[in-house]
């Protein structure tokens, strides 16, 4: 699994997304920073039906920037 970078517009916001999987307890998990910033840890939430952000710093991650990465991720397939 290598990591991968995309670009997101949001709310006419630019973002540098760079997500980067890996395994961890037999669970893919994402890496991921946008716009050169601190790293978010993603991974699928059965509650929610979708990836999201689960580490401490994910109060500040902007929902529909989250919203996107999560789709991104299940898009490219690398979920």
């Amino acid at each position: 699994m290598e990591e991968q970078k995309f670009d997101f517009e949001i709310d006419s916001i630019p973002y540098e997304v760079t997500i980067a999987p890996y395994k961890f307890n037999n669970e893919t998990r994402y890496r991921v920073s946008y716009n050169g910033g601190n790293e978010n840890i993603f991974v699928w939430d059965p509650e929610v039906r979708r990836i999201r952000a689960i580490d401490d710093a994910a109060s500040i991650l902007p929902d529909d920037l989250g919203l996107e990465i999560s789709r991104k991720i299940m898009q490219a397939g690398i979920y």
